[in-house]
């Protein structure tokens, strides 16, 4: 322990500068993140507003009992997982697809046109999305129900129709999404040696060839890696994006509810906050074990695309 102590002094002394640059960002996140971790012993707690969060009394497991035993824990649970591996695979996928068009690009002024295109989505705010959305989609003026109701077809009431909303919520963060991640890849497949390419384009390789066996192969610990990281969030929703899509329309809770908007609206309609705390302590745990499995799955696969 002294031996590890003295090293660390030593760094100090010799980067008190860097240390000096990096306490702000220390301190923040130590009282941003990791102080209210205190608040989930009220997981455990009856929670009582006059007496706080340490004189509260033990509950044990009750708050769990009460979340799984009403079903919507379970039901929550599923939606989570489910709307975050459909949109893992299709916002990665499509992120794929548009890096390596958008590489193969040779027009330099147009492949700069494009991949800003394609990346503005990422900063418009899902406010205006979900505002977005609502227009296209309201039953009295919505424009597709204008255009069915002008072709003589009868509209449909899409806010009351929930089987449409997981690919209507899966088709909207694709969108979103697409750009940011595929400049990641973009810069990915920047790294690879062109000779190479060129190379398997004299041997008389065609475009698809080279990038079925060069240029997917040298971006695979990209893929792996942003794949890793998105499982570990995968019990995590979007929360914004889900409540300005859906809003408090309660005909669509069955299909669209997440973990994230189920806590929110508890805290605001009964203030039950031990049960809330119960659902972001369970969530939390989960997201770890999660990351944990697929990380060990990778790393005894091949070790050294593992994230540790």
């Amino acid at each position: 322990m002294s031996r590890h102590f003295k090293s660390f002094s030593e760094e100090f002394k010799k980067h008190k500068a860097l240390f000096a640059m990096a306490a702000p960002a220390f301190v923040l996140v130590l009282i941003m993140q990791y102080l209210p971790m205190t608040g989930l012993v009220l997981a455990f707690k009856s929670y009582r507003y006059d007496k706080g969060v340490f004189g509260s009394a033990w509950n044990g497991f009750e708050n769990f009992r009460y979340l799984f035993s009403s079903g919507t824990g379970w039901l929550i649970t599923k939606n989570t997982i489910l709307y975050n591996l459909l949109n893992l695979f299709t916002s990665q996928l499509l992120a794929i697809i548009v890096a390596i068009m958008i590489s193969e690009i040779h027009l330099k002024y147009f492949k700069k046109f494009t991949q800003s295109v394609i990346l503005l989505p990422y900063f418009i705010s899902w406010v205006v999305v979900g505002v977005f959305i609502f227009g296209l989609f309201n039953y009295e003026t919505g424009m597709i129900d204008g255009i069915m109701k002008a072709a003589g077809q009868q509209p449909v009431n899409f806010y009351s129709t929930p089987a449409i909303w997981p690919v209507i919520i899966c088709v909207f963060n694709s969108w979103k999404w697409v750009g940011y991640n595929s400049v990641i890849y973009i810069a990915a497949i920047t790294g690879v040696d062109s000779e190479i390419h060129e190379a398997a384009a004299i041997d008389g390789a065609t475009i698809f060839q080279r990038i079925k066996y060069i240029t997917i192969p040298s971006i695979r610990p990209t893929i792996i890696t942003m794949i890793l990281l998105q499982v570990g969030r995968i019990l995590r929703g979007d929360f914004e994006m889900f409540y300005q899509i859906v809003g408090n329309n309660g005909q669509l809770f069955n299909a669209t509810d997440v973990i994230d908007t189920y806590v929110f609206r508890s805290l605001l309609q009964n203030a039950d906050i031990g049960m809330t705390a119960a659902a972001t302590f369970y969530q939390s745990v989960l997201c770890f074990v999660i990351i944990m499995i697929v990380n060990g799955i990778v790393k005894h696969i091949d070790a050294d695309y593992a994230l540790f």
